[in-house]
């Protein structure tokens, strides 16, 4: 399975960084997907709801590491060439995107 098309949306949040969707094998989409700044640095968040305990659920997950680590390297990838885009900072700033609505 690849990942043929990763898109990311900057947030400037204190740990939410950005959103971002997946394709894979350019028939399959996932969107939701959130890059966020812990305590070792950035890492990928699957898309996921909250539960009426207040417990989240992820809505799609890889069920191996292999699949994790290629969906984490394409995201963070593509994440640090967002950021270090002409631009993309200010964009963030103002808000451009409306969270997932921007991969509609």
């Amino acid at each position: 399975m690849e990942i043929t098309e990763v898109r990311v949306v900057l947030k400037n949040e204190a740990k939410l960084k950005a959103f971002a969707s997946i394709t894979l094998d350019d028939c399959f989409v996932i969107r939701g997907l959130k890059i966020i700044s812990g305590a070792q640095g950035y890492f990928v968040s699957m898309p996921s709801r909250r539960r009426k305990n207040g417990t989240f659920q992820d809505l799609a997950h890889p069920i191996n590491n292999e699949m994790r680590k290629k969906i984490e390297d394409c995201v963070l990838d593509a994440f640090e060439t967002e950021l270090n885009r002409p631009g993309a900072q200010e964009l963030a700033t103002v808000g451009a995107a409306n969270d997932l609505d921007v991969f509609d």
